[in-house]
C-alpha cells in the first residue's frame, strides 16, 4: 500500500519526505486555508517535496467552474492530481478533465454506489473517508472493504485512496483490506512510529555499547577509514 501525507504545510511534508516513506500527498482548501503564504507557491513545493501525485482541490460548483479550475490548477506542477468533489456537476467535470488527459482524484465518497459512479466517471483515484464515516455510526471498515471488492471483482482501474485517517488502526485496516493508497496527516504518521517496546530496546542498546568505550572508539574509526 502506497503511503500519502495529507497536509498543506510544506514543513510537515519536508520532514516526512525525509522518512523515505512517501508516494503522494493530498491537499485541500481547508488545510491551505491554514497556512500562510501563496497557495499555488506552496502546492507546487509539496509537490517537489513528494515527488508525486499530489491533489489539488476545486472550489467551483458547476461542471464549467470545475474544468477551468481543474486546467489552471494542472498548470502549477506535473505532478497535480485534481481533488473534485462527488456530486452529479463534480463526475461531470470529471469526465471532462479526464479526457483531457489530467488526473482526477474524486473527493468524498462514502458508498460503494458513489464509489462506482466515480470509477465510471474515469476518476484516476477514488477517496473514502473513514474518520467522517466513523462519526456517524457506520462502519468504515465495511463499506471500504465493499469498495475494494466491487473494484476487484469488476476490474476497475481507479485507485482507492482510504483518506479521513483519524489513528494508525485506520491504516492498518486500509493495508488488510487491499487499498491500495492511504492519505494520512502528519501527527498519526508519527504516532505509527511510536512503539514502547522499540523505545525500551533501543535504550538498552545504548547502554549496553555505552559499556565499553573501546567500541565507540572502534565505530568511529571504521567510518573515519571509510570517508
Amino acid at each position: 500500500m502506497k503511503l500519502f501525507i495529507d497536509t498543506g504545510a510544506t514543513a510537515e511534508v519536508e520532514e516526512i519526505a525525509a522518512w523515505g516513506v512517501l508516494s503522494g500527498a493530498t491537499t485541500n482548501p481547508s488545510l491551505l486555508a491554514k497556512e500562510d503564504g501563496d497557495p499555488g507557491e506552496i502546492i507546487a513545493r509539496i509537490c517537489d517535496l513528494v515527488g508525486g501525485p499530489t491533489s489539488a482541490e476545486v472550489v467551483s460548483e458547476d461542471p464549467a467552474g470545475m474544468i477551468a479550475e481543474g486546467h489552471a490548477l494542472k498548470a502549477i506542477h506535473e505532478n497535480i492530481v485534481v481533488k473534485v468533489p462527488f456530486c452529479k456537476a463534480g463526475l461531470e467535470a470529471t469526465k471532462s478533465l479526464t479526457g483531457d488527459g489530467i488526473p482526477v482524484n474524486m473527493t468524498l465518497v462514502f458508498s460503494p454506489n458513489q464509489a462506482l459512479l466515480a470509477a465510471a466517471s474515469g476518476a484516476t483515484y477514488v477517496s473514502c473517508f473513514l474518520g467522517r464515516l466513523d462519526d456517524i455510526s457506520v462502519d468504515s471498515a465495511a463499506v471500504l472493504g465493499e469498495i475494494v471488492d466491487c473494484f476487484q471483482a469488476g476490474g476497475v482501474e481507479s485507485e482507492i485512496i482510504a483518506a479521513s485517517i483519524r489513528h494508525p488502526e485506520h491504516v492498518v485496516t486500509c493495508a488488510r483490506l487491499g487499498c491500495e493508497i492511504a492519505t494520512i496527516p502528519p501527527k498519526i504518521f508519527h504516532q505509527m512510529l511510536d512503539h514502547p517496546l522499540t523505545t525500551a530496546g533501543a535504550e538498552q542498546f545504548t547502554k549496553d555499547w555505552e559499556s565499553r568505550p573501546e567500541f565507540g572508539e572502534w565505530l568511529r574509526a571504521l567510518v573515519a577509514g571509510n570517508g
